[in-house]
């Protein structure tokens, strides 16, 4: 029995990812037992979800709030705002002549023959009329032209508030190189209304290009209000509740940060949950040992692929939100409308298609019995015997498989003319098609053969899939971590504190850059060292990381190069590591003169202990439960063996066909395959 003193004195880490169906929740404790939980998300107010999780855990585990030591949240509220355009009504502030960069955009559009054409550029950010001009001009150089018309800021301001904005964005040309007039813009807006939410492009994307910086400063006010609201909302919250712990963060970029850091850069918490679910993958592959990964996060109404090289994850410079490009540096994921609630339906041709509309947790699939009247990837998997109606979620959610079956029939098999099963295995070879063709874009079409690398999947979803798609990519190697269904909330605690900042640094790459570039890196650092010390986080604890954006003479886009302060040559060593890298990206290097556009620091801390890695511990139980039918082929039904994880020992090889179930998913071993327990508890699932 558990000493009643040492468990009211025991901490927990918690980590809750609110997903479109489910809210995941992982509790860790001080000596790494792991606990997790998935609750439907309560899409009219996620912050509710993240409220129950903590119920629960108080009236299932125990955990009273005031044993919370950290509490990570993953949050969708950045993105959701964007794509429910439900984010602040919006003024912009620009340079006299430039007003309508946000609309003219770069003149590219992505359906070039489309007979109704859509805006390619975010005009939804700030329409026309809320778009003023101000006098004043910083030229190329950093100088001032024209001096700052105060009284044109002041008349600006007033218009847009008689208009009723709720936020300004400030954007004047060449600010990055000097922020002078943005920053007494700012002072003089809140001069007039002291409330109101103001970004300023210099220090939201200090950066060349006035439409991309433009824009991302328009996304950064346009959600502020709202992201604000929402962490005010969650914080009070945990506060009512018990839980002390500061509230902390996923970025886009795989880092996390304080609630109270993340609200100055709202813009950096755009896709959260799934970089938390890449940096969860990176942690299982290094349990593995094995550094080149392909992750596929399947949940209840999206896959995100993301791809891990070397151990690090895929960085990209810019993200795409709602086909709009963002330029905030983010975790590279590829998401696609495919998952356990995808809707499954028949065009116009009489082809059978699956998504990207979703059933999400309301009402849900058909089979959970709430109503829900369209067939979708969950039933098809009831159908086809890969899902226990009976232990779905761990047994929270009871499935009702007879309207699965109605379902599918009615929708699908009848007008195609096919049986039920033939219907229902037809849904996932069309989403598995499609989910395939996601990962061949992240591996593939970057010159990556995925057949080098494991797949590795996650999400409630994931390992139902994950068998059909590494075998029709040809991968050979399949890593199960022991938590999948909530490997994104877990990746939330282990992933470390992380800040980043960047400046405009317009130099040759020459010899001349180095002294200039040394102190502007001691500038950047003493920014994010500021940000850190605002977390409560030591200097010493800080790994510091510096880069550079480089590119020939005349090129309009650069790779991101590290700098090597510790080289007897920092410069010579940054042309020979650019050269390298164009010649690997683009197959030719060349002697031209090449120049620095700009300069960035990463500062990165693990602010909680180290958690120590728990010897895989299973049960007692008797791991073989029964034989089930599935259909894994057009061939029909075959039989299968059932497995309870839980109870698999270390070394444990199980031969396909084969289900293993779990409290948050379900594997599906097919004939061929063998699933073998190794280091850590995960599963390798490999070909014979």
């Amino acid at each position: 029995m558990t000493d009643t003193r040492q468990q009211n004195s025991a901490l927990y880490e918690i980590g809750v990812d609110i997903g479109g169906t489910f809210t995941d929740v992982v509790c860790r404790s001080a000596d790494a037992e792991v606990r997790l939980v998935k609750i439907p998300t309560t899409r009219a107010n996620p912050s509710a979800g993240v409220r129950h999780a903590v119920e629960y855990m108080m009236r299932e585990w125990g955990v009273q709030p005031g044993q919370i030591a950290r509490f990570v949240h993953g949050t969708t509220a950045a993105t959701n705002a964007v794509l429910e355009r439900k984010g602040a009504k919006l003024g912009l502030l620009a340079t006299q002549g430039f007003k309508d960069v946000i609309e003219i955009g770069r003149q590219n559009r992505h359906a070039m023959y489309d007979l109704a054409l859509v805006p390619q550029t975010p005009v939804f950010l700030v329409p026309g009329a809320l778009r003023k001009e101000v006098r004043e001009r910083i030229t190329a150089s950093g100088d001032i032209l024209t001096a700052l018309d105060e009284e044109s800021v002041r008349m600006a301001v007033q218009e847009l508030l008689h208009a009723g904005v709720q936020a300004i964005a400030v954007s004047y040309l060449f600010s990055f190189l000097n922020p002078a007039h943005e920053l007494r813009t700012r002072e003089i807006i809140h001069e007039i209304a002291p409330d109101i939410m103001v970004s300023i492009s210099s220090e939201v994307d200090p950066a060349f290009r006035e439409y991309e910086r433009t824009c991302i400063t328009a996304f950064d006010a346009y959600i502020k209000p709202g992201v604000d609201r929402y962490l005010a909302e969650m914080e009070r919250d945990l506060i009512k509740i018990g839980v002390n712990a500061p509230l902390q963060l996923m970025q886009s970029r795989g880092g996390i940060a304080s609630s109270h850091v993340a609200r100055r850069r709202p813009v950096r918490l755009f896709l959260s949950g799934p970089a938390a679910g890449v940096i969860g993958g990176r942690m299982v592959g290094q349990e593995a040992h094995i550094d080149d990964v392909i992750t596929v996060d399947i949940g209840g109404t999206s896959s995100d692929i993301a791809l891990i090289s070397q151990g690090k994850p895929m960085i990209a410079a810019e993200g795409i939100i709602d086909t709009y490009a963002v330029r905030v540096p983010m975790v590279d994921v590829n998401a696609i409308g495919a998952g356990g609630g995808s809707i499954a339906w028949i065009d116009g041709a009489g082809g059978l298609k699956v998504g990207p509309l979703s059933a999400g947790s309301e009402p849900g699939p058909a089979c959970y019995g709430r109503g829900g009247d369209k067939p979708t990837v969950t039933d098809a998997s009831v159908v086809l015997g890969y899902v226990n109606p009976d232990y779905f979620a761990g047994g929270m959610l009871k499935l009702e498989p007879e309207l699965a079956w109605r379902v599918i029939e009615q929708s699908i098999a009848k007008p195609l003319g096919m049986s039920v099963e033939q219907a229902a295995f037809g849904i996932h070879r069309v989403v598995n098609s499609n989910m395939a063709e996601g990962i061949r874009l992240v591996s593939v079409g970057r010159g990556v053969d995925p057949r080098q690398f494991a797949l590795l999947p996650l999400g409630g979803g994931g390992p139902i899939h994950a068998n059909a798609l590494a075998r029709e990519l040809g991968m050979r190697r399949i890593i199960v971590p022991l938590h999948p269904g909530v490997l994104s909330a877990a990746g939330l605690l282990d992933a470390p504190v992380e800040h980043e900042m960047a400046i405009s640094f317009p130099y040759p790459l020459e010899a001349r850059a180095l002294e200039p570039m040394k102190a502007a890196c001691r500038n950047l650092d003493e920014e994010c060292l500021g940000l850190m010390a605002a977390e409560g986080i030591e200097r010493s604890k800080v790994k510091i990381f510096h880069f550079a954006d480089v590119c020939y003479v005349g090129q309009s886009y650069y790779l991101e190069i590290p700098i090597d302060t510790d080289d007897a040559d920092p410069i010579g060593r940054l042309r020979t590591d650019f050269l390298a890298a164009h010649n690997r990206v683009y197959g030719h290097s060349t002697d031209f003169p090449a120049q620095i556009v700009n300069l960035r620091t990463i500062h990165q801390a693990f602010a909680h202990a180290e958690s120590p890695s728990p010897a895989y511990r299973h049960n007692s139980m008797q791991a073989r439960k029964n034989n089930r039918k599935i259909m894994v082929s057009t061939d029909g039904y075959v039989d299968a063996q059932v497995f309870e994880r839980e109870a698999l020992a270390p070394g444990a090889l199980i031969q396909g066909p084969a289900i293993i179930e779990q409290t948050d998913t379900t594997i599906v071993v097919e004939p061929g395959w063998q699933a073998r327990v190794v280091e850590g508890g995960n599963l390798l699932i490999t070909t014979v």
